[in-house]
């Protein structure tokens, strides 16, 4: 996209119907722009593969909406995460293609369709307490172009839910597994598969549960082989992990 613009201002100026003064002026806000409380990234997607996120929580509708905004005019496809409702209606008065995901508390934007993925991302939760961490993670791998498969309140409690679900697990390229309480999923899937398994803690559970940090150092422990861990109820950073490593997937397949 920013290489479309460079190639627009340099036959602009070519065609003097543009500046070298105003076309420096443009240039300057490619790699990033700053708002003043906000420095917005518009080379992230050339480096990473994917546009800057805007996480809600701690910002002010008028930061939200101004970084927006700014996105807006480079169409780019935005997701906003922690987002609530009130933040969701003032991005709807900017674009009628804000949509609100209310389990995972994202406002996405989408400008741009992205091919979807053969290879698929499979989220599991361990109970259904699990699911809006689940949804986070989810919702990001999709809007990323990501085939998302979606298996919900299989724990250990009666693990013979999660065992006659075993074709869904053999069909994905990369698992986020999602458990709050004892947080003892994880290493049971990765038992059963040769795929990554991300794993994500939440802070569901009684007290002793710590607010998700018990669950966090089980499976930081976890005996089982290809367990990577992030942090309590960043469904985000699992869901953009699993987009990553489903991707090399994705290009293994097309090779």
């Amino acid at each position: 996209m920013h290489e479309d613009k460079i190639r627009v201002l340099l036959q602009q100026i070519k065609e003097n119907s543009l500046s070298v003064e105003s076309a420096l002026d443009q240039f300057k806000n490619l790699p990033f722009e700053d708002l003043g409380f906000a420095m917005v990234d518009h080379h992230r997607q050339i480096r990473t593969g994917y546009p800057e996120t805007i996480f809600s929580q701690g910002k002010t509708i008028e930061q939200i909406t101004s970084i927006a905004a700014n996105m807006l005019d480079k169409n780019v496809n935005i997701m906003a995460t922690r987002a609530n409702k009130e933040i969701y209606q003032a991005l709807k008065s900017l674009s009628e293609k804000a949509v609100y995901h209310e389990l995972a508390r994202i406002v996405i934007i989408r400008n741009r369709e992205v091919e979807k993925t053969i290879s698929k991302i499979l989220i599991i939760t361990a109970g259904t307490s699990d699911i809006p961490v689940a949804e986070e993670a989810a919702i990001t791998a999709e809007m990323m172009g990501n085939t998302v498969a979606r298996l919900f309140d299989v724990g250990v409690a009666g693990i013979h839910r999660l065992l006659s679900n075993k074709s869904k697990i053999d069909d994905a390229s990369v698992l986020v597994v999602v458990a709050g309480m004892d947080g003892a999923l994880p290493s049971v899937v990765a038992g059963l598969t040769d795929k990554p398994v991300i794993a994500v803690p939440t802070s569901v559970g009684y007290g002793a549960s710590f607010g998700g940090l018990a669950a966090l150092l089980t499976m930081l422990n976890s005996c089982a082989n290809g367990v990577t861990v992030v942090n309590i109820d960043n469904g985000f950073g699992a869901g953009f992990s699993a987009s990553v490593i489903n991707q090399i997937a994705e290009k293994a397949i097309k090779s």
